[in-house]
């Protein structure tokens, strides 16, 4: 029997639902169940693919093309289960659906209301693929007593309802706050949380109380007393050197058997948490240090870059080192020097990106990677510019650049040689897909999961150890092949190809000590128990270039 797990939080948002799901995921696991963590979010969005990452962070993507939440990533780099598309839902999907059937005449004329229609179509949601896993944990994005949540809130109550008992708990996620002018802790926003969770019909069964530090026997006991959950349910979540050290934490709280205890399911055996007593050691206990210049567009919100801060932080731990990343604007070099601000570090990472502003300065981060032979990693629009750099000084068109920055995808009319194109036709799974300018923007670039084929003896396949890849893309223009001849010319090798060998996947250069591009992100597939190998040897580049500094 599948058993459900619903997180909620409450009073403030951004105190850790997603971290908190993961760990309790990951504890499971080690538990021997098999798990499946999905996120159901109350904004009127379809997805969050056109959202800007100043706005929501991060675009997560899945194997199977779907744009999702950035806690997705959490749910992968602590569980190692693939996420799919049923994996995330919004309001703005529920609603479409709802509508879509509504056009079709599948509710046969009735009025469509969201209790039964709205809240059917999120029930259904949740249980797809439920006989698959021994645990469904469901987080609901934002707190509660948001208006847009109330549909989700009403749907998972009535799903408790019709699952049965011993089929679903609630687990809620509060602030427990310190006041420092008169050193206490805070527990009357828990209690006024679950007050308003109660008056939806909806009993926390667990407590998670986000604090700095443990709380202390005492005020759990007021919490349990106020909030009618047993004392054995209130578990703490305090703050951490690193995220990474959650699942041990969670565990010495007995979150995971304040779990079992409430589906009354007796513990078979103890969890092994051996991966994450090593993942913890690496991390706190790291014998060397490398510092890692991100040059990109949106370094001002650290989630905009969530996977590639994790996966920096990953080849940290498979090299036994930590890594100190900072975050520089790329448009700084377009009016400062590059040098003054690249010379001190070890190596430079270029990340994606949408739109021209700061392209220049990524190009400018490229070049002097490649003169001063500085470990180079770009990224999807880290790949191009650094392909846009060497066709113009190196190539001597001095005009080349993206058909992104041109018109019609420009309101300026520009004079330039488009070396990276809009890619208007490519094959999925045996099936050609096609895309024009005018179409919509959600969910039409280049999406999910493609195989590469890698040159033999090149760099990169011997990082992989394989002939063949497959990396998650999220993209809608691409370096044009038909450059390859005068970039092999100065060095560089297209060392990773689409199977039907027109389009570039991977760039290297053969006289350099580390400089690779790649169109796909290597980021989204990194664990902490599993670095990406392109990441776990950038750092390891990095650490020999530290010596030479």
């Amino acid at each position: 029997m599948t058993r459900f797990i619903f997180i909620t939080g409450g009073v403030v948002s951004s105190l850790g639902k997603g971290l908190t799901t993961a760990a309790l995921g990951a504890l499971l696991q080690a538990r021997g169940y098999k798990v499946r963590l999905r996120k159901l979010d109350p904004y009127l969005n379809v997805d969050p693919g056109t959202m800007s990452p100043f706005e929501h962070g991060e675009v997560f993507v899945t194997d199977d093309g779907a744009e999702t939440d950035l806690d997705l990533g959490h749910y992968e780099r602590f569980t190692g289960v693939a996420a799919k598309k049923t994996d995330s839902i919004s309001s703005g999907k529920i609603y479409s659906n709802v509508l879509d059937k509504e056009r079709k005449g599948d509710y046969l004329g009735k009025t469509i209301q969201v209790i039964p229609h709205v809240t059917d179509e999120i029930k259904k949601f949740i249980e797809i693929g439920e006989d698959e896993v021994d645990f469904m944990l469901c987080e609901i994005g934002g707190t509660v007593g948001d208006i847009e949540g109330l549909p989700f809130f009403e749907a998972i109550r009535q799903f408790s309802q019709e699952k049965g008992v011993g089929s679903c708990i609630f687990m809620h996620l509060t602030l427990v706050p310190f006041i420092q002018t008169s050193g206490e802790l805070k527990t009357k926003p828990t209690q006024h949380s679950v007050k308003e969770l109660r008056s939806i019909g909806l009993t926390p069964d667990i407590l998670v109380c986000r604090a700095k530090e443990r709380i202390p026997e005492d005020e759990k006991k007021k919490l349990a007393l106020f909030c009618n959950v047993k004392s054995d349910a209130i578990i703490s979540a305090y703050d951490l050197k690193s995220i990474y050290d959650a699942p041990l934490a969670f565990h010495r709280e007995f979150l995971d058997v304040a779990v079992l205890n409430a589906f009354q399911i007796k513990p078979s055996k103890k969890p092994d948490l051996s991966i994450w007593k090593d993942v913890s050691k690496n991390i706190n206990f790291p014998e060397g240090e490398v510092r890692i210049a991100i040059v990109g567009k949106y370094t001002k919100l650290g989630d905009a870059y969530k996977s590639i801060a994790e996966a920096l932080t990953h080849g940290g731990i498979a090299n036994n080192t930590k890594v100190i990343a900072e975050w520089i604007d790329s448009e700084i070099f377009e009016k400062e020097n590059t040098a003054a601000y690249l010379q001190n570090f070890s190596a430079i990472l270029v990340p994606g990106g949408f739109g021209e502003r700061g392209a220049e300065g990524k190009i400018m981060a490229a070049k002097f990677a490649r003169e001063k032979k500085v470990p180079f990693f770009g990224i999807c629009l880290g790949m191009q510019m650094a392909v846009v750099e060497a066709i113009r000084n190196l190539g001597e068109i001095k005009n080349a650049s993206s058909e992104e920055f041109y018109y019609p995808y420009s309101d300026v009319k520009k004079d330039i040689v488009p070396i990276i194109f809009h890619l208007e036709k490519w094959i999925d799974k045996g099936k050609i897909v096609t895309r024009k300018v005018t179409d919509y923007k959600g969910g039409t670039m280049r999406l999910g999961a493609y195989d590469a084929l890698l040159k033999s003896n090149s760099k990169v396949s011997k990082i992989y150890n394989a002939p063949s890849i497959s990396e998650r893309h999220r993209h809608r223009f691409e370096v044009d092949i038909n450059y390859k001849e005068i970039l092999e010319k100065n060095g560089f090798i297209f060392s990773g190809v689409s199977p039907d060998g027109l389009l570039p996947e991977i760039i290297e250069i053969s006289d350099h000590p580390w400089f690779i591009g790649v169109q796909f992100h290597p980021e989204l597939k990194s664990k902490p128990f599993s670095p990406h190998p392109l990441f776990a040897d950038f750092i390891k580049a990095a650490l020999m270039q530290s010596r030479l500094v």
